[in-house]
């Protein structure tokens, strides 16, 4: 069942809210800024996060990867603490427009709640998004 969480950067200039379904699981994965950033996240669709204070605290990062025409997902970080709280993206294979929310900055989510969360791994070193690494002891 989609609940709606409330999240925000370290210093509080960004808050926002994002519906999604923990029992649904969350996510970690291996691409390079995944894995050196230690990301664990939860995907909202498309209309599934708002932002409700500091949008102009934000800022963006976009990567594009070797042999790829343009950015596949844009970061956006509080440009005064620099916690990153999502990731945008649109990818048919993950059901088109979605974004990729931190667990680490939800404010309201229950411990046991997200503890009972299943983990999802994917690859997506290797655009895999529906296949699991081959280790993912460091994720």
């Amino acid at each position: 069942m989609h609940k709606t969480y409330h999240g925000s950067c370290h210093c509080g200039a960004v808050r926002f809210e994002a519906d999604f379904d923990l029992a649904r699981g969350t996510n970690k994965c291996n691409c390079s800024i995944c894995s050196k950033s230690r990301t664990w996240f939860a995907i909202a669709p498309g209309n599934g996060l708002r932002v409700r204070q500091g949008q102009d605290a934000l800022t963006e990062y976009r990567w594009t990867p070797p042999g790829k025409p343009e950015p596949f997902l844009h970061f956006f970080f509080c440009k005064t603490c620099g916690v990153r709280t999502w990731a945008s993206g649109d990818h048919p294979q993950l059901g088109g427009l979605f974004h990729a929310v931190s667990v680490a900055a939800l404010d309201d989510v229950d411990a046991d709640e997200l503890a009972a969360a299943p983990v999802n791994y994917v690859d997506g070193r290797n655009d895999r998004f529906d296949q699991v690494p081959a280790d993912v002891r460091l994720l």
